[in-house]
């Protein structure tokens, strides 16, 4: 049941989701979070603990482990959220230092700014991932 009392998501899709597949999910957003927060509180940044912090590269190889599990289940959608949190995030920071290569790293003054949104991106998908799962509803809904 969800606040309004109404029977949550995740019920009306389907009991086919087990509790040990519901906590493997919570277990990789667990992994995620503390990769932010070690870039947060560290001397690492957000994005690079997050795409190089042993937490979530831990995360994303479970995130493939267990993505057959997932399959067909309202937990898929959190496994592809979490994937695409990841890859996306490094294609842009590719992006990012491809440009300042391309600009003989004059573009460093600027590509600063992208790297920061791509930071609170990673702080937005993880926490908004982490908070659905946590009321039994699927990402996209």
């Amino acid at each position: 049941m969800d606040q309004a009392g109404q029977p949550s998501v995740a019920g009306q899709i389907g009991s086919d989701a087990s509790s040990s597949l519901v906590s493997w999910t919570q277990l990789i957003y667990g992994l995620h979070a503390f990769s932010l927060l070690t870039g947060i509180l560290g001397a690492a940044t957000v994005v690079g603990a997050f795409l190089t912090g042993w937490p979530s590269i831990i995360a994303v190889i479970l995130n493939y482990v267990k993505r057959s599990e997932a399959r067909g289940t309202w937990l898929e959608s959190h496994f592809r959220w979490q994937i695409r949190t990841f890859w996306f995030g490094l294609l842009w920071i590719v992006l990012c230092g491809l440009f300042v290569v391309a600009t003989l790293g004059i573009g460093i003054l600027i590509a600063w700014l992208p790297i920061g949104v791509v930071g609170l991106w990673f702080i937005y998908r993880i926490v908004r991932g982490w908070l659905a799962l946590s009321d039994g509803r699927p990402m996209y809904a």
